[in-house]
This record gives structure tokens, sequence and C-alpha cells, in this order.
């Protein structure tokens, strides 16, 4: 078993135990060069928000697109939008990434932006 298949091993036992909660799931995917955040609906069918640091409105200002600053300004964005389309609270999937780095700069930014997790 190599790297990626561990971590997707753990990111569907993640979203197997969020779709039982029946809860508005947030997750976030982190490659080399970006970072991606979106909101779902609590069956996965459709997405409320999204953000990233692809887009211009984020990326203006930074430096660097892969540091825990553009993270940071990733989850005051989702949580912005995922206000804005009437989500509260959302349960947090890290799509099987440890919750260290810009993982954790997203959230705490989420959480201090106002959504609940």
């Amino acid at each position: 078993m190599n790297k990626n298949s561990a971590r997707l091993r753990r990111a569907k036992s993640t979203r197997s135990h969020i779709r039982k909660l029946g809860a508005v799931r947030l997750s976030v995917m982190r490659t080399g060069q970006h970072l991606y955040a979106q909101v779902f609906t609590s069956d996965g069918s459709r997405v409320l928000a999204s953000a990233s640091t692809v887009e211009t409105a984020v990326r203006d200002g930074l430096s660097n697109c892969k540091n825990k600053d553009a993270a940071a300004r990733v989850g005051r964005t989702i949580a912005e939008r995922a206000k804005a389309a009437g989500v509260e609270s959302v349960a947090f999937d890290r799509s099987g990434f440890r919750f260290h780095g810009r993982i954790k700069a997203l959230a705490d930014a989420a959480r201090e932006a106002g959504l609940q997790f």
C-alpha cells in the first residue's frame, strides 16, 4: 500500500461516517501547488460553496499559493461563502490528510470566520 491509497482509504472512512451523521460536509483537497475547499450537501449531491487558491480573488496579494497564509485565506473565503448560502455548521472532511500545516490553518480560519465544526 502506498501513501496515496492509504490516504484514500482514510478519506473513504471519514466520508462514510459523515454521511451517516447526515451533516453538511466541508471537504478539503491539498495538492503541491494549490488548496481547494468545497461545502457539499448532506447527501453529497450538490456543491453549496467553493473556494481555492486558483481563484484570482483569493490569490490577490499572496506571494505564494502553497503556504499557511494562502490556506487561511481560503478558509475565510469558504466560511463567508457558506454562510451566504445559509450554512452555519459543517462536518470537516480533511480527505485523509493529517490535521496540521495548511489543513489546520484552513480549519482555524474557517472557525474564526464563523463556521462551526
